[in-house]
Parts: C-alpha cells; structure tokens; sequence
C-alpha cells in the first residue's frame, strides 16, 4: 500500500470566499482536460462561497499567454471595480446642454445587474493549462517561460496566481490529474485543490495587505 503525500495538507481554518473575487483564465489546448480542471476549480469556489456572479472565465488558445493575459486582467479589474454603474452598463458622461441629455441617468439594467456589479478587482487568479511533453525542446522552454511568467505576475500586481499548469510527461498523466484516467488510474482533479488555494490566498492577501497576522 502507498501513502498519498501529494497536494496541499487540510487546513484548519475553514475560509470563507464570500466576499471574494476570482479569475480562471485557461489555455484551448488539451481541451478535454483543461475543461475538467476548470470545472473541478469553479465547483470548489463555490462551494467555500465565491458567488457565481464573483468568478470571471476568460480563455486564450495556449498556456504561453497566460502570463500576458493574466496581467492584462489583473489590470482591467482594477478599471473595472473604479468605475461606475453608468460607465459599466453603458450610459453616456458627456455633459450637454440638451435637456434630452442622459449624462446623468445611468443605463437601463436590471435590479439583478446592478446588484450584480463588480465590487473590486480580483483577489485572486487561476491559471489554468495543460502541456504535454511531445519529441522536441517546445516543451521545456514553454514550461519554464509560463512558470517564470506567471509568478513575475503576481509579484508586480501583488494578486495571488494560482499555478493551475500542468506539466505531463505523457497524455495518462494528464488524464489522471483531471480526474479523468483509465479506469484503474482515475485520480484526483487538482483543479479542486487550486479552486481550495485560490480562496485562502485571496483570503489571506486581504488579511495581509491590512497589517493582520493573527
């Protein structure tokens, strides 16, 4: 019998996502098990809080582009949460003399899509994508291109980025880390375990940008 020392221990504190914001931006390739890690992430938040209306899925066609759109996401967040319930549905802020003027009525929306509003940039992020060792060097210059990447991202935008890509040496093991292996090699979806990161990171950096340790 083997003992399972892989992946993140059980944390005592249960938290608590609630009032969290979280991205998933994730790579087209390998879509069938790409899909699956997203999917095993979004049931994750949801189920430690994150509202469905807090969790923004964006795409791009491989895992070489996460680290550029991640820092343009991060970005737009932060425009995005400074701007106005008009600027975001889409009504006019040009002062006009014409008293026909909607420079100061807000779009049409719904109560839903008001409440529904962004209420502040991302607290944390996750970067979802699966790359495969094929016969040539592509692969390691990919992985160690994204690795690097991704974490001079979080560093300069002071986010969290979850590092959902995975790097397998064959199609199997990809399969098994989605929870998707032949039958006697089914294994667990670590996009669970980066849905569970993403909200103690985003959790944490709020308690720790306000100077709380305990």
């Amino acid at each position: 019998m083997t003992s399972a020392i892989k992946g993140p221990s059980q944390s005592d504190v249960q938290y608590d996502g609630s009032n969290l914001r979280v991205a998933i931006v994730h790579a087209r390739w390998n879509r069938q098990v790409v899909d699956a890690l997203v999917a095993g992430a979004i049931t994750k938040l949801k189920e430690r809080g994150v509202k469905e209306h807090n969790i923004v899925t964006q795409s791009v066609p491989g895992s070489f582009e996460l680290p550029f759109a991640w820092s343009r996401v991060i970005t737009g967040s932060r425009v995005q949460s400074g701007a106005s319930v008009t600027d975001l549905l889409g009504g006019l802020g040009v002062s006009t003399p014409n008293p026909q003027s909607r420079s100061t009525t807000p779009a049409p929306g719904s109560a839903s899509t008001l409440i529904n509003m962004p209420q502040g940039p991302f607290d944390a992020v996750i970067a979802i994508g699966v790359l495969i060792k094929g016969s040539t060097m592509h692969f390691e210059y990919i992985c160690d291109s994204v690795s690097h990447g991704l974490m001079k991202v979080q560093l300069d935008t002071g986010v969290p980025v979850i590092f959902g890509v995975l790097t397998a040496l064959t199609e199997d093991q990809a399969l098994e880390r989605a929870g998707l292996g032949r039958e006697e090699a089914r294994s667990h979806n670590h996009g669970e375990d980066w849905g569970i990161a993403a909200v103690e990171m985003g959790f944490q950096g709020r308690r720790w940008s306000e100077g709380k340790f305990t």
